[in-house]
C-alpha cells in the first residue's frame, strides 16, 4: 500500500507537453508578488487533483502553489478556481486551516487558463488512511484532529466570514442530485445501470434538512496537511466542490472512507481498527454529532447519504473518465480513478436498497 501512495506523493518535472510559457509566468509574478524574485522553476505535484497543481519555486527562497483549471473544453461549473480562491481567502483567520492566498489571475494567456496562487505549506500528507507508519496512539489522534476540524468547518458562522451568498443552501441535496446528474450524463461514456438506478430514486428519498453550512465537499484525509511532528492540520486544500449546504452530506462523503476497501479505494473497510487505534464508524460519527449539537440520525437517513454520496463520487469519477478520454486529464493515474465510477455507483445503490429494507 506504501508503494501505492508514493505515486500521489512529491511533485515531478513539468510535462513538456504543457501550456505553460514559465517565462510568462515568471514575469507576471515578480510584477505583482515582491518576493517572487530571482529566477523560477516550476514542478507538478503527483496527487490526484481534478486541477492541475503546481509548485513554484524562487531562488529568492519563496515558495508558492498555483491551481489552474485544466486544459481543454470543460464541463459547466466544473473546476471553478475562483470560487476556491474566494472561500480558501475568507476562511483566512477563521478556527479552519487555509494557505494564505496571493491573487487570482483571468488572463487565459499568462498559464493557459484561469489560475491562483497561494503560499506553500509544508507538512505532513497521507495517501493511506490506515496510517501504516504510525503508531495506535498517533493515528487516533490524527482522527480526532480530523474530526475537530470537520466539526469546526461546519459549525463555522460563515456569513461573518462574507460567504452568505457563496451558494443556495435550501434543498442542497436535491440541486445536487440534479447538477451531478447532468454532468454524468454530459461525460457518460458507457452505460452504468446502477447510476441510472440512483438517478430514479434519489430525487424520491432524500433526506430532510435541518442545518446549513459551509462545505468543504471533498474533505478526505488526502485534502489535509498535518505539522511535522504535531497531530495538528495546518491546512485543509482542494476546496473545489465548497458550497454551503446540508453539513451531514459533507460529513457522510467524508466518512466513505469507512465503507471503501483498502484496494482499489483506499479506504478502511475490513481492517482491524481496534488494532490500528482509529475510531470505527459509529464512535466518529458520534463524536462528530457531540461537537456540532445534533441529534443522533436514523439508519434510513444514514444509508441515504452514503448513497447520495457514492453517486456523487461515481459521477465525479466519470467526469475524470471523460477528461481521459479526451485527452484532458490532470493526473497520470486518472485512467484508474476513472475506471472506478461503476463500482462506486454499484455501492451507492446497495445503500439505498439498505435504506429501503430499513
Amino acid at each position: 500500500m506504501a508503494m501505492d501512495a508514493n505515486r500521489f506523493i512529491g511533485t515531478e518535472p513539468l510535462s513538456p507537453q504543457s501550456r505553460i510559457d514559465p517565462e510568462r509566468l515568471r514575469c507576471y509574478l515578480q510584477a505583482r508578488l515582491p518576493q517572487c524574485s530571482g529566477e523560477m522553476t516550476i514542478a507538478r505535484f503527483r496527487g490526484g487533483q481534478s486541477n492541475p497543481t503546481l509548485l513554484l519555486t524562487f531562488s529568492s527562497g519563496t515558495r508558492l502553489v498555483l491551481r489552474k483549471k485544466p486544459d481543454g473544453k470543460l464541463l459547466a461549473s466544473a473546476h471553478a478556481v475562483d470560487r476556491e480562491y474566494r472561500v480558501v481567502s475568507a476562511l483566512a483567520g477563521s478556527g479552519v486551516p487555509v494557505a494564505r492566498t496571493h491573487l487570482l489571475c483571468d488572463d487565459e494567456s499568462i498559464v493557459g487558463a484561469m489560475f491562483y496562487v497561494m503560499d506553500y505549506v509544508e507538512g505532513r500528507s497521507f495517501w493511506d488512511p490506515a496510517l501504516p507508519h504510525l503508531s495506535s496512539e498517533e493515528r487516533r489522534a490524527i482522527y480526532h484532529e480530523m474530526n475537530r476540524v470537520v466539526a469546526c468547518l461546519h459549525t463555522l458562522d460563515h456569513a461573518a466570514r462574507g460567504l452568505e451568498t457563496f451558494g443556495r443552501p435550501a434543498n442542497y441535496i436535491a440541486r445536487q442530485v440534479t447538477r451531478w446528474t447532468t454532468q454524468y450524463r454530459a461525460s457518460e461514456t458507457v452505460s452504468i445501470p446502477a447510476m441510472d438506478r440512483l438517478i430514479e430514486w434519489l430525487p424520491h428519498n432524500v433526506p430532510a434538512e435541518s442545518r446549513h453550512a459551509l462545505l468543504h465537499g471533498d474533505f478526505r484525509i488526502d485534502n489535509l496537511i498535518f505539522h511535522s511532528h504535531e497531530a495538528k492540520i495546518i491546512a485543509v486544500v482542494d476546496w473545489e466542490l465548497s458550497t454551503l449546504g446540508d453539513p451531514m452530506a459533507d460529513f457522510a462523503y467524508h466518512m466513505l472512507t469507512w465503507h471503501f476497501s483498502p484496494k482499489p479505494f483506499r479506504g478502511l473497510y475490513g481492517l482491524d481498527l481496534a488494532v490500528l487505534g482509529i475510531p470505527d464508524e459509529r464512535s466518529y460519527r458520534d463524536l462528530y454529532l457531540k461537537a456540532t449539537g445534533q441529534a443522533n440520525v436514523l439508519d434510513r437517513q444514514w444509508y441515504a447519504y452514503l448513497a447520495f454520496s457514492l453517486f456523487r463520487v461515481a459521477a465525479i469519477r466519470q467526469g475524470i473518465m471523460k477528461r481521459v478520454v479526451d485527452g484532458t486529464a490532470a493526473s497520470a493515474h486518472a485512467g484508474e480513478a476513472g475506471a472506478l465510477a461503476a463500482p462506486v455507483a454499484e455501492q451507492g445503490w446497495q445503500y439505498a436498497e439498505r435504506a429501503m429494507r430499513t
